[in-house]
């Protein structure tokens, strides 16, 4: 019989708690919810009023893997969904995940959580930019730490601050908190950047998606601040072997980065990382941080 939890007032069936998600470490369902229950206050604010969108991973990693921006069937009617039309679908909706019980009800699906660049009540109007740096083999974070550590500069000589989280796969994202601009204008300004990153570090940087182009290097992801694409929400777990975060790092992290190890951070390194640093990316919600786009 599927347990049931009350959080916060709402009843909850939690389901397959011993169900083992990720075999490598023998990481439970249940576990997988006490992460999300725990991390909540620092991952709540990143997801509040944007519109999810999940990759759910239900029999674990090498398991199928599908991805939806859909409400799954059987969202509870508690659960917040607002409008958000696309080409294919003019009256699609998302989930907004507003509070713990939506937050818990999320998780006991298995799934990644994604946000776009922008706010539900102002669609397609990015209050942050975003760099992906995705490396190619042999190449690895370590490289990524190179990169991000010119975009670093190269942003401050734009006045905007940057903040970096692991992938929780194999690379480095950059988030800059600004003030609200078109997603157009924000992805050719990003896209600006990964070209002269190119230009400045051409054995190092490729800004072109191109496969035959990437192999030994770090490709600078620029797309994901288009208004319809999606990133990896900083504190998510990660659809990997292992129970990957996508979790926020120190500048002093990054510099001293020599051995891909250093920044890989499963699920049970989180709770003292949180203890120590409190959320590294709450610049991202303070409106007071956020900088004109140039």
């Amino acid at each position: 019989m599927t347990p049931i939890t009350e959080v916060e007032g709402r009843r909850l069936a939690l389901s397959n708690l011993e169900k083992v998600i990720y075999p490598a470490t023998g990481t439970t369902k249940g576990e997988i919810l006490h992460y999300y229950a725990t991390a909540a206050p620092c991952f709540l604010p990143h997801l509040l009023g944007r519109p999810l969108s999940f990759l759910r991973y239900p029999d674990g990693p090498d398991g199928q893997l599908f991805f939806t921006k859909n409400p799954p069937p059987g969202t509870p009617s508690w659960v917040k969904t607002v409008s958000v039309p696309r080409s294919e679908d003019k009256n699609a909706h998302q989930v907004i995940v507003q509070d713990l019980p939506s937050l818990m009800w999320a998780a006991n699906l298995v799934v990644e959580f994604h946000t776009p660049q922008w706010l539900a009540d102002a669609p397609a109007l990015a209050d942050r930019l975003v760099l992906d740096l995705d490396p190619g083999a042999p190449a690895t974070v370590v490289e990524c730490c190179r990169v991000a550590l010119w975009l670093r500069e190269r942003l401050a000589a734009d006045g905007l601050e940057a903040y970096a989280k692991t992938s929780g796969a194999k690379g480095l994202h950059l988030y800059v908190p600004l003030e609200p601009a078109p997603s157009e204008r924000v992805q050719a300004y990003a896209k600006q950047l990964a070209m002269e990153a190119e230009e400045e570090l051409p054995a190092l940087v490729v800004h072109r998606m191109t496969k035959a182009l990437r192999p030994g290097k770090v490709f600078v992801d620029h797309s994901q601040n288009n208004a319809a694409k999606t990133t990896a929400a900083p504190y998510t777990l990660r659809a990997r072997r292992d129970p990957a975060v996508s979790a926020p790092v120190t500048w002093e992290e990054v510099e001293s980065c020599g051995n891909p190890a250093q920044l890989v951070f499963l699920m049970a390194d989180m709770a003292p990382r949180l203890t120590e640093y409190g959320d590294l990316l709450a610049p991202l919600l303070d409106p007071d941080e956020a900088g004109p786009l140039p």
